[in-house]
């Protein structure tokens, strides 16, 4: 019988495939907020930790210092539900509900409590029969259902995991939820851990398809509060850059996880570093902290107008690594708009800070004069392409530049197979962004 449901599922999809571009609007630079799960996981023991547990009171309180303290005019709107939120079992009717007792109010007033503030609630839901932590799933049979719910609880974004799926199911469920959640007329963000559950690449991710279906996408593992994982995930992503870069663009993002700044397990100086390496990759930003208890040095971090601008900007493209020094260091670069770039300077040395000389004419810049805005110490200076400089770079740090110059760039090699975000490469694309070759 659940054979003969999916050969439906499967012919219905055949006959609708071309109706499944997503055709929301959302998300022309990626998406910031705050996001539970790094930081509060499945916590559902209200009556001992009721500061921390996952309930309406929790995302309210969150709510309240992005709205209060400065942050949502820095871009963090989005307030996100995790997983564990639900009750285990569905209503009457066959619909997803909250836990009663953790979420007395329900998913719409906390909805209005954040639209209330100026904010956007997101929600989590899995292809599965059951979520990663044992609630129940969103599967096949009940994806238009569910995505009438989260519209009519007025629900902003939906991540749709992919534990207890098979990748038969996530074929078909990943572009249905898709259509659905088009159908309701609600402009609800989608994203999709699908390329997680199949490895992350090309051939088994068609990185095509997801961009006409979803917002973004995880492609890698959950980050965890540690060093180690975050250079895990920033290895995974450069060293596979050719594949990930031409994927992202407005409205299409890869999203390497949550920022884990003001946690446990980052250092002032690797804080830094996730936030420009982010801030390079165009990743969503969503912080997974403690917003009522986060200290002044990380919030200064996360808070750093300039690497939110160079995140945010508007051209889409994905940064790249452009050298990888034997000394440790390695640089990046991402193309901008407004005649910039970013240029970053990263320390995989444990020892001691160590001093890189280089030049810009060295890194491929063409010839000319360039102003230099060093992005954490607000230090400017003005260099010729053919200078020598040198930049002390803290171990595990970084040093990020934003560069801006009367000088060309050269699109070219950001098209691979003659097309970049769609678009064939036409010479008269080229606009005045220095140049490096990659």
């Amino acid at each position: 019988m659940r054979e003969m449901h999916v050969a439906v599922l499967l012919f219905a999809f055949a006959l609708t495939g071309t109706t499944l571009a997503l055709d929301n609007g959302l998300m022309r630079t990626p998406p910031m907020g705050w996001l539970a799960w790094e930081r509060y996981r499945c916590d559902i023991d209200c009556e001992n930790d009721p500061k921390n547990c996952i309930s309406e009171n929790l995302f309210m309180d969150m709510a309240d210092r992005l709205a209060e303290d400065g942050w949502k005019e820095l871009g963090y709107v989005y307030v996100n539900i995790d997983d564990c939120w639900s009750s285990k079992q569905r209503d009457d009717q066959g619909r997803l509900q909250p836990d009663p007792k953790r979420f007395p109010g329900g998913i719409k007033k906390l909805a209005h409590y954040l639209h209330n503030r100026g904010l956007k609630l997101g929600i989590y839901g899995d292809m599965g029969k059951l979520t990663c932590m044992a609630y129940p799933g969103t599967p096949l049979d009940k994806i238009e259902l569910d995505a009438q719910t989260f519209a009519d609880w007025e629900v902003d974004m939906l991540k749709y995991d992919g534990c207890y799926s098979n990748a038969m199911e996530q074929e078909l469920g990943y572009p249905l939820m898709s259509k659905a959640l088009n159908a309701t007329g609600r402009p609800i963000g989608y994203s999709c851990s699908w390329p997680a559950y199949q490895g992350g690449l090309p051939p088994k991710v068609n990185y095509t398809q997801l961009g006409e279906i979803c917002n973004l996408w995880r492609n890698y593992g959950d980050i965890q509060d540690s060093w180690d994982s975050v250079l895990n995930i920033v290895d995974w992503f450069f060293e596979n850059q050719d594949a990930l870069t031409p994927a992202a663009g407005p409205g299409r993002w890869n999203d390497p996880d949550m920022l884990i700044i003001g946690d446990f397990g980052l250092s002032m100086e690797q804080s830094r570093s996730q936030m420009a390496l982010w801030a390079i990759m165009a990743a969503p930003l969503f912080i997974s902290n403690d917003l009522r208890t986060i200290s002044s040095g990380a919030q200064s971090i996360l808070r750093n107008e300039m690497a939110i601008s160079i995140n945010q900007d508007a051209l889409g493209i994905q940064g790249r690594r452009i050298v990888k020094e034997k000394s440790g260091i390695e640089v990046f670069w991402r193309p901008l708009s407004k005649n910039a770039s970013a240029l970053l300077f990263f320390s995989r040395r444990t020892d001691m800070p160590y001093r890189y000389t280089t030049s810009l004419s060295k890194l491929s810049y063409t010839a000319g004069s360039y102003k230099v805005f060093n992005v954490f110490t607000d230090e400017t200076a003005s260099l010729k392409d053919s200078t020598e400089f040198v930049v002390s770079v803290n171990p595990t740090g970084v040093v990020m530049w934003y560069v801006s110059a009367p000088a060309k760039f050269n699109l070219r090699q950001f098209y691979q197979g003659g097309t970049l975000h769609g678009r064939v490469y036409d010479d008269r694309e080229e606009n005045a962004i220095p140049r490096v070759f990659l």
